[in-house]
């Protein structure tokens, strides 16, 4: 696989009960909706910095 073709799988795995309204937003920004919900998303450096933002939530699965 290229490097432009690289992506990664990331699974949402709390709840977003309690969260700010930011996070439930960059949730959404990201396709995923409930738990253990899973996208497989271009490897990109604003995909990344979601993840970032979101690393108590979810799960990369490369």
């Amino acid at each position: 696989m290229s490097e432009a073709n690289k992506t990664i799988k990331v699974r949402l795995v709390k709840g977003l009960g309690g969260t700010q309204s930011r996070h439930r937003l960059s949730v959404k920004a990201l396709g995923l909706g409930k738990v253990n919900s899973v996208r497989e998303l271009k490897d990109s450096p604003q995909v990344r910095g979601l993840i970032n933002q979101l690393h108590y939530l979810v799960r990369v699965e490369e």
